[in-house]
């Protein structure tokens, strides 16, 4: 190439170019990482859940029973004491909510002479309390 043409592709401007439109391609989800033997990676997105709920409940008549209901509708855990309930009422609102827990494949566990535990199925339950503190309470009603 002489030095003329090469100034003059230097001082022209060539439209020679082709333009070439791409498109985004759509960002792919991540899946999240399983852990393999031998790394130590977690996905944090899956250990981050709600922080489950527990109800304290002190029904004084069975038109409580539907409120307690409704929280463990929403799926919280609900400690009910029953101990300034009639003996009748109580064992209405006790039935009510064994019905309830049973619908949402929950559990219903004794706590105490008046005291009962309604959890529904996200919300695990570990160990027991064993019958003889329970006829060791003095406030028992004969459940």
């Amino acid at each position: 190439m002489s030095i003329k043409e090469k100034l003059k592709n230097y001082f022209t401007v060539d439209d020679e170019y082709e333009y070439e439109y791409v498109e985004d391609a759509p960002e792919e989800e991540h899946e999240p990482m399983v852990k393999q033997k031998g790394q130590n990676v977690v996905n944090l997105t899956s250990m981050q859940q709600p922080s489950s709920k527990v109800v304290l409940c002190e029904p004084r008549t069975y038109n409580e029973a539907q409120e307690i209901a409704d929280n463990i509708v929403n799926r919280r855990a609900v400690v009910i004491n029953l101990q300034r309930v009639d003996t009748q009422q109580a064992k209405r609102i006790v039935d009510f909510l064994s019905g309830t827990v049973y619908a949402v494949n929950g559990d219903i566990q004794k706590l105490g002479a008046a005291t009962f535990l309604c959890t529904p199925d996200n919300v695990d339950v570990s160990g027991t309390i064993t019958d003889t503190l329970m006829e060791a309470d003095d406030y028992n009603k004969g459940w």
